[in-house]
């Protein structure tokens, strides 16, 4: 059989799209593995004219994904940024938003936030303001009305996109198709011929796609969601993909401090005082507590790599003081 190499295009269940430099080929996995993700570069099987078995999948310089208790659920491969779309209606999640740049820092992804319906004046001044932690923080905040000012959101963020492999991701609402739209002008097409391919007697709505735009560039558009679990984080992938956490680290008294009640921690005192905002350590203890939470079984995957990053964290860090005895009696 002939070895061809491709390019995920569409995921739905254990059915990919693969495109070649000539081919648009339905692609199934060997037996049921599913850890194929949509950017993902391929070893290709043909079995017939249109239809090939995915081999082997190639060394993926990042994975974007969100994980539960349970279960992995990868969204995108191969990525360099990540837009998350926000609107001045309706109402969007802060929390959504915070997890969402958690998993990008840590995937080694740039993040942005699109700010859309900003003809909406009566909550845009609102909005902003709900915006500036994250802008303080130095992620990037694009404002753009796609129906009402279709030109300048074409002029803000083509730009952008340009030689870049970007995903998309967002509540339902947030005017995210509206954009893809207008970037991609053949989207719609696209989708139903892709939503056509990935038929398997099912009517196919909602699936990750990737579009080619040229110049080495590709728009990823994924369904929307109102959860982003990140339980496959470690306590170290955590600590630093919390950005504003880095010039205190290695500073607290204990070389195992958990930034959550011991005395001398160096995120907390920053934390007291106003360097790191309540609502991001807040949101690092929930975390941190999700983490412990995976459940051995369906979730043992990923539950293995976090504790050989543990393991790894573990060895990165020089002993200063002798462990931190927490009030239950337990040093770990």
């Amino acid at each position: 059989m002939t070895q061809l190499t491709g390019t995920i295009i569409a995921a739905h269940g254990r059915h990919y799209l693969a495109q070649t430099e000539t081919l648009r080929l339905q692609c199934v996995t060997r037996g049921k593995k599913t850890n194929v993700a949509v950017g993902d570069r391929v070893n290709l099987k043909l079995t017939s004219a249109d239809q090939a078995v995915i081999e082997s999948i190639a060394e993926r310089k990042t994975l974007l994904y969100r994980s539960d208790q349970y279960k992995s659920k990868l969204l995108a491969a191969n990525l360099t940024q990540l837009f998350i779309v926000v609107a001045t209606e309706p109402g969007f999640a802060d929390d959504l938003i915070s997890r969402a740049l958690v998993a990008a820092d840590a995937a080694g992804i740039s993040a942005h936030i699109i700010l859309n319906k900003t003809d909406v004046t009566d909550a845009l001044a609102r909005t902003r303001e709900r915006l500036l932690p994250y802008s303080s923080l130095g992620y990037p905040v694009h404002e753009v009305s796609a129906r009402a000012f279709p030109e300048q959101a074409c002029a803000t963020l083509a730009p952008l996109l340009a030689g870049q492999s970007s995903i998309l991701i967002g509540q339902s609402g947030m005017g995210k198709s509206s954009l893809i739209n207008l970037l991609v002008p053949d989207a719609e097409i696209a989708t139903r011929e892709i939503s056509a391919a990935l038929d398997t007697g099912k009517h196919t709505t909602t699936f990750t796609r990737l579009y080619a735009m040229g110049n080495d560039s590709s728009i990823i558009d994924s369904p929307g969601f109102q959860e982003f679990g990140l339980y496959h984080l470690s306590e170290g992938m955590l600590e630093r993909a919390f950005r504003e956490f880095s010039p205190f680290l290695g500073n607290c008294k204990y070389y195992n401090c958990h930034h959550l009640i011991e005395p001398g921690c160096a995120v907390l005192a920053a934390t007291e005082g106003g360097q790191i905002a309540r609502m991001r350590h807040a949101l690092y203890a929930q975390l941190l507590h999700e983490s412990s939470q995976t459940v051995l079984g369906a979730g043992r995957s990923h539950a293995s790599g976090r504790n050989r990053q543990r393991r790894l964290d573990n060895q990165k860090r020089t002993p200063k003081r002798p462990f931190f005895d927490c009030p239950d009696g337990n040093s770990d």
